[in-house]
């Protein structure tokens, strides 16, 4: 599943290549996705503007303004708004990806798993298709999805509303963590990939920022010393921009909008590497199953 830095990797690309264009077609699969797209999606959003691009946790937020565009393909009820802010959230689910076509570079035929098309512009007059900047969402196994809220409705959205404080954010530090993590009986582990503690570390980042910050995914999250949770912060950070800077870590099926993959994956120190030599100890990389999920881990830097 794309984490966090992949999240953020497809997003600048996003940002920076759809901010500001008119929205001119949507198109919709009719196959079911985990999180359904809304069936009137094209009838909402034709005509409106990207605002911008943003990430809550593992998911894309698109800002779109309907009535800043061609109110000629405006519904009734906005046009009586005049103006009305949209957000568009997009989760990626377990394979899926975002591709982004400029002008003229479309491919020929829709693929089999596209389940999203936003076709925009900045000519208010063109009609024609491949002028048209494509963005495309592809989900082979469907456990993404799209969802439609109202901008000031978002905070209360059941997928956001109980998301913990951004890890990269700088209210997040370690008397952050210790406060939320306080009492648990949990390992040190789950409290990571609990979203509600910390929004947006998944399994790969959690096991490489334990592993930096010599820390046991298996100690008990409410007893570790506020010192080590301040490292382990610094160390998730350092983790996640450093993957970001990277472009994401490629494992599987995630590309970027370029078609581009990650490298970051190159550099992973635990995650992945059961039975191989530790970089720092030369003692051998452990695997063990937490809450049915993988723990890669050293068993000599780790305490």
């Amino acid at each position: 599943m794309p984490e966090l830095p992949e999240v953020e990797t497809v997003r600048t690309a996003m940002e920076s290549q759809m901010k500001g264009l008119i929205i001119r077609k949507v198109i919709i699969s009719d196959k079911r996705m985990r999180w359904p797209i809304p069936e009137n999606l094209p009838e909402q959003l034709n005509g409106g503007v990207i605002m911008g691009v943003r990430r809550r946790a593992k998911y894309l937020l698109i800002d779109i303004d309907v009535g800043r565009g061609n109110s000629e393909k405006l519904t009734q009820e906005q046009s009586a708004n005049k103006t009305t802010e949209w957000c568009l959230l997009l989760h990626l689910g377990m394979s899926g990806s975002v591709r982004i076509y400029p002008p003229d570079h479309h491919p020929t035929q829709q693929q089999k798993h596209d389940h999203l098309i936003i076709n925009a512009d900045h000519d208010q007059s063109n009609d024609m298709d491949t002028a048209w900047t494509k963005m495309v969402l592809n989900d082979p196994r469907r456990f993404g999805g799209a969802q439609l809220i109202k901008r000031q409705d978002q905070d209360q959205h059941p997928l956001l509303r109980a998301l913990g404080t951004e890890p990269l954010g700088n209210q997040w530090n370690g008397e952050a963590l210790k406060k939320a993590i306080k009492g648990r009986k949990t390992s040190i582990k789950s409290a990571l990939l609990d979203q509600r503690v910390v929004a947006g570390i998944g399994n790969i980042y959690a096991s490489e920022a334990l592993y930096q910050a010599g820390i046991s995914p298996k100690r008990q999250a409410g007893k570790i010393s506020i010192s080590r949770i301040e490292a382990l912060t610094g160390a998730v950070k350092d983790v996640l921009r450093r993957a970001i800077a990277a472009g994401g870590t490629s494992l599987r099926d995630h590309v970027q909008p370029g078609g581009e993959i990650g490298y970051f994956v190159q550099k992973l120190h635990v995650y992945g590497r059961e039975g191989e030599a530790c970089h720092h100890c030369k003692s051998p990389i452990k695997l063990i199953r937490q809450s049915g999920r993988s723990s890669f881990y050293c068993p000599q830097c780790q305490r």
